[in-house]
This record gives structure tokens, C-alpha cells and sequence, in this order.
């Protein structure tokens, strides 16, 4: 009984030093920023020019609002107004100052709404092209590089799932301007 004893512990030991050695079959692991791979997909890219130039008389018409409000406001500095003109600028100014909120409100919920749109879209097809590139790799886990604490560099595949997102999601090429 004194030799069973000692035994089963160092066989115990042995047996599990043999499973974990056989056991532990080496993972294959990749990072991915999703947000710059998104953002750097053609198709992103290439909404986002149209979303400059869709909203950009917008913007400008903002911008404009913002000037007029200025003058007013200097004007209003000045000390030269009469107090019934002081009067008339200030309404006219409080008048264009809420022009100016609603208008930039419904321009940044525009904004949004199309960003949510494009992202959305982009998403779900980003998504398929990751999982697919990493059965091709034969990556077994695939981390978003947020959720990392460390990584090497060349665990990064992110310019890979823009490549592999490019191919498998063509973009037209835009218009020439003016036309």
C-alpha cells in the first residue's frame, strides 16, 4: 500500500503530461481592425465621395447661414445701430440662429442616416469575406483588433480582408465630374 501511494501521483502526472502534449493542437490566430477595413473597402470609399458631394450645398448653405450671423453679430458690436435698428438685428439674428440649428440637425441626421446605410450594407458583407478568408488561410479564430490587448504585427490581416472585400465586391468606378 506504501508503493501505491506514491505512484498514482506520478502517474497520474505522466499521464496528463502525455495528453497535453497530444492534446494541444496549434491554433492558427488572425486580428482584424474592422473599422479600418471598412473604411477602406472601395465601395466605402466611394460612398463617401458621393456623400461629399451629395451634402455639399448643404454644408455650404450652412456655412453661409454661420457668416450671416456673424455680420449680424458685429453689426450688433458696433455700437452705430439705433435702438430700434439694434432691435430689428437682434430678431433678425435669433431668426437665423434657429434657421441654423434646424438645419444643421437635419443635416447631421441626413449624415447619419446615409452613414448607417453604407455601414450597415458594408457590414454584413464584410462579415462573409472575413469568415471566407479565414477558411482559406485556415485561421481557426479571427479577433477584432479592439478586443486585443497585444499583438505581433504580422498577425494583422487587414489590408488581406480589404483585398479579399475589393475582389469579391467590385466597385463601378465614379463618373467624371461635370458630366
Amino acid at each position: 500500500m506504501s508503493l501505491r501511494m506514491p505512484l498514482r501521483p506520478v502517474l497520474v502526472c505522466t499521464a496528463l503530461l502525455v495528453v497535453a502534449q497530444g492534446g494541444f493542437a496549434q491554433i492558427k490566430v488572425a486580428i482584424v481592425n474592422s473599422q479600418a477595413a471598412i473604411a477602406g473597402t472601395s465601395e466605402v470609399k466611394k460612398a463617401d465621395a458621393q456623400m461629399q458631394v451629395t451634402f455639399k450645398p448643404r454644408l455650404d448653405e450652412i456655412q453661409a447661414l454661420q457668416k450671416e450671423i456673424d455680420a449680424l453679430s458685429n453689426q450688433l458690436q458696433s455700437g452705430k445701430l439705433t435702438p430700434q435698428q439694434e432691435n430689428d438685428v437682434n430678431n433678425l439674428g435669433k431668426r437665423k440662429q434657429t434657421d441654423l440649428q434646424r438645419k444643421q440637425d437635419d443635416y447631421q441626421a441626413d449624415i447619419k442616416a446615409f452613414s448607417d446605410e453604407v455601414l450597415q450594407k458594408t457590414g454584413g458583407k464584410m462579415q462573409a469575406v472575413v469568415k471566407k478568408l479565414a477558411e482559406e488561410k485556415g485561421y481557426d479564430v479571427v479577433l477584432e483588433v479592439g478586443t486585443t490587448l497585444y499583438f505581433k504585427a504580422a498577425l494583422d490581416i487587414t489590408a488581406d480582408v480589404i483585398a479579399a472585400y475589393d475582389k469579391a465586391n467590385p466597385v463601378a468606378p465614379a463618373p467624371p465630374a461635370g458630366k
